[in-house]
């Protein structure tokens, strides 16, 4: 498979890095990603000023890779429209460094960037280690290559991401796969005030709040040190609240 790989720990990121090497021995790789940090970008685009797309010499034998100054989703629309010849067959976003869990996605450059790959018509997954120390990339890499050996068989169905959380553990260590809903994200946000040079500035801090999740949440499952999958969609859409809402008067 023609596999085009992003992520918004940047091009550099060990994670990335991991994930390239494991999937080059048997797919054509391609690496699209920013040249620095983007985490939390959300789903935003550069439409401002233009993008720099700089080829890596060297970033691994027989993988083709790009850093960009511009955000996830850059890197895969840009990727897919100027970079990457012919046509791609799967666009991953990962591996990330820390869960993508719940409300979080919303937030998620990764999540984003597979995103963008589904509006654009490719299968997508997004794949992320739940930790930020002792990340055990290989774990999500070995899964991920079982991952792609599913989907060349199966169909996802249109615009529709999956969204893959890995226990950041020894492979073996992993108790199995359960495919899941999103969970319920809260966090105790607050701003600490920093004063330099004579102004203010604020750094946004927080810890995450225990929620009381379903069972067959991502946040259970990967408590449980299970292997999470959610497939996702772009529509947002409360069906269920339509028809009360056509009852309102204006």
């Amino acid at each position: 498979m023609k596999i085009l790989l992003s992520n918004d720990d940047g091009v550099h990121a060990a994670g990335i890095r991991v994930l390239a090497e494991a999937l080059s021995t048997s797919h054509e790789i391609f690496v699209v990603a920013p040249d620095r940090e983007r985490s939390a970008s959300g789903h935003s685009l550069t439409l401002h000023k233009p993008l720099r797309a700089e080829p890596l010499r060297n970033y691994l034998n027989g993988v083709k890779a790009w850093q960009v100054n511009g955000t996830p989703s850059d890197c895969v629309k840009i990727g897919v429209l100027a970079l990457v010849p012919d046509k791609i067959d799967l666009i991953i976003s990962g591996i990330n460094r820390g869960a993508n869990l719940g409300t979080d996605i919303l937030y998620s450059g990764t999540v984003s960037a597979a995103m963008e790959g589904t509006f654009m018509g490719f299968p997508a997954i997004a794949v992320s280690v739940t930790a930020f120390d002792d990340t055990y990339y290989e774990t999500a890499a070995i899964f991920i290559k079982k991952l792609i050996e599913n989907i060349k068989k199966e169909v996802i169905p249109p615009y529709t991401l999956l969204n893959v959380n890995v226990p950041s553990m020894p492979f073996e260590n992993i108790k199995g796969v359960k495919f899941t809903r999103l969970g319920i994200r809260k966090y105790n946000d607050f701003f600490e005030k920093i004063k330099l040079h004579g102004k203010s500035y604020y750094w946004l801090k927080g810890d995450i709040i225990k929620v009381e999740n379903h069972e067959d949440s991502d946040i259970v499952a990967i408590e449980n040190d299970y292997i999470s999958i959610t497939p996702l969609h772009y529509d947002l859409t409360l069906y269920s609240f339509i028809d009360e809402i056509k009852t309102w008067n204006f």
